[in-house]
């Protein structure tokens, strides 16, 4: 069933409106009729309601709240990715299927190799743009939160934060020995639930070696991910989907 987020704003006692480009969707491209229902989600409270229309306006869809679902579409462990700006169709093929796998977050990064360079008022836009990318990916997957695109930021702020995870993996095609298999069973053995782990992912041109002492000194993990070459867009989905296997909903 087509779901669609709200706020507590929208929410009073059981009645819910919607407005904006939900309305021309549920209207036009689902053709929903009053009577029938749609599953909400509070972003606020992440509480899912099934909820039936009784009013369509030009934009305004009325609804009421029947009940209250249960959602484990949320996994445990939150997963920000760091991912060396690419290309924008891929970057975009990178936010919606991540949103998909279940990435808590995801922070494009300026690298040395970095092909693509945006000025100040092209990130604002490209940020808005991949927001809406993840907006509809959540909503395709039944999520129960919209994963947020964070501002881009240079390389360098990310050796602030490292200390902030439980751990930061940095896939680099030049590591031969250290895999991402040891290094994720090194965290399942902490036993400790709740997870917080980044990702860090080079551009199209891969990661400066400059780039990795400093992430190594800083103490983030440098794995390798075998002995194939993946493109950058691939990375990002090969560990999400291996981290999530690993520790999804385990406790």
């Amino acid at each position: 069933m087509p779901k669609f987020f709200v706020t507590n704003q929208a929410i009073q006692k059981n009645k819910v409106e919607i407005y904006g480009d939900d309305t021309n969707h549920i209207k036009n491209v689902l053709r929903k009729k009053v009577g029938e229902t749609l599953n909400l989600c509070n972003i606020d409270t992440l509480e899912d309601y099934l909820c039936e229309i009784t009013n369509i306006q030009e934009n305004r869809i009325e609804l009421k709240i029947i009940d209250k679902l249960e959602n484990n579409a949320e996994p445990n462990t939150k997963v920000t990715i760091f991912q060396g700006l690419p290309k924008a169709d891929k970057m975009e093929l990178i936010i919606q299927k991540s949103v998909e796998l279940g990435v808590y977050d995801i922070t494009p990064i300026e690298m040395k190799r970095c092909v693509v360079k945006l000025n100040e008022k092209d990130k604002i836009k490209k940020i808005e743009r991949w927001q809406k990318i993840s907006e509809v990916a959540s909503k395709q997957s039944g999520r129960n939160r919209i994963p947020k695109i964070n501002p881009i930021i240079p390389i360098q702020n990310i050796c602030q934060d490292i200390n902030n995870y439980d751990i930061v993996i940095v896939a680099y095609e030049e590591e031969k020995q250290n895999t991402l298999k040891a290094e994720l069973e090194k965290l399942k053995n902490t036993q400790k639930d709740n997870l917080n782990i980044a990702i860090l992912i080079g551009p199209e041109g891969g990661i400066d070696p400059l780039e990795i002492k400093i992430l190594k000194d800083k103490g983030a993990k440098i794995v390798t991910l075998g002995n194939r070459i993946l493109r950058t867009e691939t990375v990002a989905l090969n560990i999400l989907s291996i981290i999530m296997y690993e520790f999804e909903n385990k406790k």
